[in-house]
């Protein structure tokens, strides 16, 4: 009878585009740090459709070590398809993830761990000495985390650092779209789980070359305020809407109380005055405003409802 094999304590999951010259290594520094108590672990590479050999290195790997876990894309769905694909296969209690380009150091590994052990549920990397080129690469990064820390109120130095740990239970329930693979903290974050950050090392990249550049700011500005909408209005969406709507709405009455006032105390033509297509204009506006408000409601409670979803999340319960 063959035995049933033990769920890994700790999962690593790394997205991988066209990493082929990288794979090797990273699996030796990997491998050198897995010793011990960390033995217990899996490896899951998920390749995002590259178009090297990536996916025959990563299977010879698989061939040598069973701890490696293989999941091929059928095209690349971008990163943060390839780290949710890798969660959902992920059967560690703790995951962590890395990039493949050797850029994280795997040796930073137990120390992400014991920040864990210390009562975290998400430990953050953070590269302090960060090697990406000055102008394209760190000031725009440095612009974003501060606006997204002030925004969402989960303050981090470094939101795009791959190089992170998580309880399995912070990603419970959280289904990523997009680029937000990087808001996994906020996410987490707002519904009270402990969030900690960790400086980390960071190599120079040593092979191909960056998926990723400038034109990345706009997707992190559009992705941010979704972010702060689900923050702040995903279960009163009557409130973000109703204010918009009251207001263009307070306007368009404002400015039609004084053409009325022009109309019959002065006798005034406003036919044809620009005023008076802008005051229908802005009451319009206002009624469709609030009209999407209440559509938000609806869509609102249809989501929590229909999955029995809740609006908070437990700690502990004791009975």
């Amino acid at each position: 009878m063959k035995m049933k094999k033990d769920k890994p304590k700790i999962s690593i999951v790394i997205p991988v585009k066209d990493e082929a010259d990288s794979l090797p290594i990273l699996y030796e520094k990997i491998a050198r740090v897995l010793i011990g108590k960390l033995q217990d672990s899996e490896i899951i590479f998920v390749n995002d459709g590259s178009t090297d050999n990536s996916q025959t290195i990563i299977e010879k790997l698989h061939s040598q070590d069973s701890r490696i876990k293989v999941l091929e894309l059928r095209r690349n769905f971008g990163q943060t398809a390839a780290m949710s694909a890798g969660f959902d296969i992920a059967q560690g209690k703790i995951i962590i993830t890395m990039d493949a380009d050797l850029q994280n150091e795997p040796a930073d590994i137990p120390n992400l761990l014991k920040k864990i052990d210390e009562g975290y549920d998400i430990v953050s990397g953070w590269r302090k000495k960060r090697k990406d080129k000055f102008i394209t690469r760190r000031i725009p990064s440095i612009a974003a985390n501060f606006i997204i820390s002030k925004l969402t109120g989960v303050h981090l130095h470094d939101y795009g650092c791959t190089l992170k740990a998580y309880k399995k239970e912070a990603l419970n329930g959280i289904r990523l779209y997009g680029d937000m693979h990087r808001f996994i903290p906020v996410f987490s974050g707002i519904q009270g789980f402990k969030v900690a950050e960790l400086p980390v090392s960071h190599n120079p990249r040593k092979f191909g070359k960056s998926n990723y550049g400038i034109s990345r700011i706009l997707k992190v500005i559009i992705d941010l305020i979704t972010i702060r909408f689900f923050i702040k209005f995903l279960t009163k969406p009557m409130r973000f809407f109703g204010i918009i709507g009251i207001f263009f709405g307070a306007i368009g009455v404002i400015i039609g109380l004084y053409l009325t006032y022009l109309k019959s105390f002065l006798g005034l033509d406003i036919g044809g005055r620009p005023l008076l297509l802008l005051t229908i204009s802005m009451i319009i506006a206002g009624i469709q405003i609030t009209s999407l408000g209440i559509i938000g409601e609806i869509i609102s409670r249809i989501y929590f409802e229909s999955q029995n979803k809740k609006t908070y999340t437990v700690k502990k319960i004791i009975k």
